[in-house]
C-alpha cells in the first residue's frame, strides 16, 4: 500500500499508522451506504488523514499533514480531507483562536465528512460511539458546544439516517 509506505517513510509512529488504518476501515463501512462516494479517494484520505503527526500531534497537524501530502503530488481533494478532519471541522472564527491559518476547516465533500466522522468514531485502534466522543470533547474542549453540535449533525447524516429503526 503506497500511503502505509509513505507514512513510515515520513516516519509516523506506528501507533498512528495502526490507528489510520483503523480509521480507513471504519470510513470504508460508512461509505457502504453511499454509492457515488469515492472509495478510493476515502481509503487515500483515511490513510494519509493523520501524517502531520509525524511532526506534531497538536491541532496543527491536519495543516502539516496536508503541506507533506501536497510535496508528495497529492491531488486537492485528498489534502482537504486530511486539512479538514480534525472533529467534526473548525470554523474560520474557532480557527484564529487556535493558532490556524484563519480560514474554515469544515468537512464540505462526502468523502471528507466520512473521513472526519470515521476518525471521530475510532479511539486508538478501537471503535467508539458519539457518547464517547461527546464526553472526550467535553472534558478536553473550553466550549464544545458548537463542536458537538457538529459532531450530532454528521452522525445523523452518516450513521443514524440508514440505521434500522
Amino acid at each position: 500500500m503506497e500511503e502505509i509506505e509513505i507514512l513510515k517513510k515520513e516516519n509516523t509512529p506506528q501507533n498512528v499508522i495502526d490507528h489510520s488504518i483503523a480509521v480507513c476501515i471504519k470510513a470504508q463501512k460508512i461509505a457502504e451506504n453511499f454509492p457515488k462516494a469515492d472509495k478510493e479517494l476515502i481509503k487515500t484520505g483515511a490513510l494519509l488523514h493523520d501524517i502531520g503527526r509525524s511532526r506534531t500531534h497538536g491541532i496543527r497537524h491536519a495543516v502539516v499533514g496536508c503541506e507533506i501530502a501536497r510535496g508528495y503530488g497529492y491531488p486537492e481533494n485528498v489534502l482537504n480531507i486530511i486539512e479538514r478532519h480534525i472533529g467534526a471541522g473548525i470554523t474560520k472564527e474557532e480557527s484564529s483562536t487556535l493558532d490556524l491559518f484563519e480560514k474554515s476547516y469544515v468537512p464540505q465533500s462526502l468523502e471528507e465528512k466520512i473521513v472526519a466522522h470515521a476518525d471521530n468514531l475510532i479511539s486508538g485502534t478501537k471503535e467508539v460511539d458519539v457518547d464517547y466522543v461527546i464526553k472526550k470533547w467535553e472534558s478536553r474542549m473550553e466550549n464544545p458546544e458548537d463542536n458537538i453540535k457538529r459532531l450530532i449533525k454528521l452522525d445523523e447524516e452518516l450513521i443514524q439516517a440508514f440505521k434500522d429503526d
